[in-house]
């Protein structure tokens, strides 16, 4: 039943040759690298991703493991995946006295054995295949989907605790729709070509993956065809992902007698009472419309096909926990074919990911002992406040906004919380329970566990004190809910920000990060919650009608990018991060203007004025390498455009860049038509 806040996170990625953020560089090591890193042969005025990016893209090549590779994130995520695997390695090695360290170094050990994983072939998924066996005979199907939720396999929908819309600082439990194996529903109802192909070789994944656990190819392929059935037809009545960002659409509190009323065909009491949770008693329903089909899936669908499906979902959960057959079977399918990833990433790399899904916030105390220097929160935090103020200093500026709703925007940046680096408090894992080399155990153990960390939360106070990311996360977000911006220390590094670097590349950088998170505040989401984290209106009518004028400018102009024929950019879907881009780059630039009025000084990088360099700071965050596969699947789910429109578009839209690089009116990074919301 495990949650997550509407998403509102920059969901950035990591840096190649920058030291540790603590370490010293010189002004000569920062330019050299500026300028390697560009391509100065081309025209800044027709395609800005190639001036800022052109001479990495020419040096870098994807790497085997990898389906996308980012300059920013995925650089930072490499090298804190090699910190953190010596802290694990140190603690599987020499567990010691701490429970904590034995827990990180049992998870990580296991993980690690791979010669026991392979003994043990399928064999762990036998108890779960038992329950499932047993539906209708021994058990009902509503306590088997209660246990399998617990266990974490996403089967039919799912769930989790979240502050309730009208009631922020109360939890409650949202049901959701879920249980596809394919990673949209678009793959099961569209026309497209690509996206017909991939579900056929999907059909044949899941057969291969029924014949790994022993059944022959007739029944392996009649099972495979029973699972797309059911999937097929939880696709067709589940909302397109560009609808699920309307919160006012998904805010559907009913009680527990209301859920009944809603879907009288499934045994809400049962399930409940399986998943450990029985006097849950508020509850939101995200999606009305698709528990009103599932409630007719009891009657008109064959047992037989909701064991198949059932059982597939177990074992599409725990392949990467079983032993090589199974995982290079799902590799196979999610990381080749979904994604263009040519080989599988290395095992301590998977071991690394999973024992930090298991223990985040502990490998995360860690991280921060070692790598965060606890001056970035003052400068952090300096920046902040530059950024806000600039973001303040535009509302008069805005014709269409009246006085009375300029007033109550104000009132939202002011009381808007910050976190940076990490918790104050560090959640506690008495409770979870690792042993010595058994992955399988620790996952399912680790599962709960988290399921019911988060179930427990529902019908109590909110703790405003929680994260939502890890430490060690190379990230940053807003959350709508509780007013509030976070900025995890892995996303304090360069190219983000460094102590050492100009003012520009910080402004442009992070600035810029920090500028996003603040406008996430009053995208087309973000908008619709008050200052107090309530979902209600507090724009004046006619404001909020220009408002939406403005987002479908927005909504238009990035639907023309395309990654492929065929394959644009889903215009509605990342509406809120493009606003989030447009608004963070203009913030952060009036506030870098107004520092450099107060500070002056020299240009940082040969041949660049500082104006330039705050422009370039922001290309070089995006600079990525990545398969078609994965930018093709990346349009259909991701909240969040390709990288080079990342770049592209929030500067089309800003008359200082095309004033910085004296872009002529009607080139295309200065278009005659511009964008503009905040």
């Amino acid at each position: 039943m495990k949650g997550r806040l509407i998403p509102a996170a920059l969901a950035l990625a990591a840096a190649a040759w920058w030291p540790a953020a603590a370490a010293d560089l010189t002004r000569d090591e920062i330019a050299s690298e500026v300028l390697a890193t560009m391509d100065r042969t081309a025209d800044p005025c027709q395609d800005f991703y190639r001036y800022a990016c052109g001479g990495w893209l020419d040096a870098t090549e994807l790497p085997g493991d990898q389906s996308r590779w980012t300059r920013s994130f995925s650089v930072i995520r490499e090298a804190n995946r090699e910190f953190i695997r010596e802290l694990l390695e140190n603690a599987a090695a020499d567990p010691g006295d701490d429970p904590n360290r034995r827990k990180v170094g049992h998870f990580y050990g296991a993980c690690m054995n791979e010669e026991a994983a392979n003994a043990r072939g399928a064999a762990p998924l036998e108890p779960l295949f038992e329950l499932v066996a047993g539906m209708g005979e021994t058990h009902p199907g509503e306590e088997i989907v209660g246990r399998l939720h617990r266990a974490g396999v996403d089967a039919f929908f799912g769930g989790g605790a979240l502050p309730d819309f009208l009631d922020p600082d109360l939890n409650i439990a949202f049901l959701v729709q879920a249980g596809l194996g394919m990673p949209d529903r678009d793959y099961y109802v569209s026309e497209d070509e690509k996206k017909q192909e991939l579900l056929a070789e999907y059909e044949k994944h899941v057969a291969r993956m029924f014949a790994l656990v022993g059944e022959d190819a007739e029944s392996a392929a009649a099972h495979a065809r029973d699972v797309l059935e059911i999937e097929t037809r939880l696709a067709g009545v589940s909302r397109p992902r560009a609808e699920m960002r309307d919160p006012e659409k998904l805010y559907n509190k009913i009680d527990l007698a209301g859920l009944v009323e809603l879907a009288p065909a499934i045994e809400w009491p049962a399930y409940l009472a399986a998943t450990g949770y029985p006097d849950i008693t508020q509850i939101n329903v995200a999606t009305p419309e698709f528990f009103a089909e599932l409630d007719k899936m009891p009657a008109d669908t064959d047992v037989a096909k909701v064991k198949s499906y059932l059982r597939w979902r177990v074992l599409d959960r725990f392949a990467d926990q079983l032993s090589d057959d199974f995982v290079t079977a799902n590799f196979e399918f999610y990381g080749q074919k979904l994604n263009g990833q040519q080989e599988i990433q290395p095992r301590w790399k998977r071991c690394v990911d999973a024992t930090e899904t298991a223990l985040g916030e502990v490998i995360g105390k860690l991280y921060v002992d070692a790598k965060f220097a606890g001056s970035s929160k003052d400068v952090a935090l300096e920046m902040i406040g530059d950024i806000f103020a600039a973001f303040e200093s535009g509302l008069p500026g805005l014709a269409w906004m009246d006085d009375v709703t300029r007033g109550r925007a104000m009132e939202k940046v002011e009381a808007l919380d910050k976190k940076i680096g990490y918790p104050d408090q560090w959640r506690d894992y008495s409770g979870l329970v690792v042993v010595e080399n058994d992955y399988f155990a620790n996952t399912l153990a680790a599962t709960e566990f988290e399921f019911d960390y988060d179930a427990a939360k529902i019908g109590k106070p909110v703790d405003r004190k929680e994260w939502g990311m890890t430490p060690q996360m190379v990230n940053a977000y807003y959350n709508p809910l509780w007013n509030e911006i976070a900025f995890p220390a892995g996303i304090m590094q360069p190219p983000f920000f460094h102590k050492d670097f100009p003012a520009a590349m910080n402004y442009g950088g992070m600035g810029s990060v920090i500028g996003h998170e603040l406008t996430h505040g009053f995208d087309d989401q973000g908008r619709k919650f008050a200052p107090d984290g309530k979902l209600r209106e507090w724009w004046e009518p006619p404001v909020a009608e220009r408002f939406e004028e403005r987002a479908q400018c927005v909504d238009d102009f990035y639907s023309r990018y395309a990654v492929a024929e065929g394959a644009n950019v889903d215009g509605k879907l990342t509406l809120g991060e493009n606003i989030g881009d447009i608004g963070g780059v203009k913030e952060a630039y009036v506030a870098f203007a107004a520092r450099q009025a107060r500070s002056g000084g020299e240009p940082a990088v040969a041949g660049l004025t500082d104006e330039q360099l705050f422009f370039v700071s922001w290309g070089q965050v995006w600079c990525t390498v990545a398969t078609e596969e994965y930018e093709r699947l990346q349009v259909t789910t991701d909240p969040h455009a390709p990288a080079r429109f990342r770049v592209m578009g929030p500067l089309t839209t800003n008359p200082a860049f095309a004033a910085a690089f004296q872009c002529a009116p009607g080139t295309p990074m200065a278009p005659a038509e511009r964008c503009e919301v905040w």
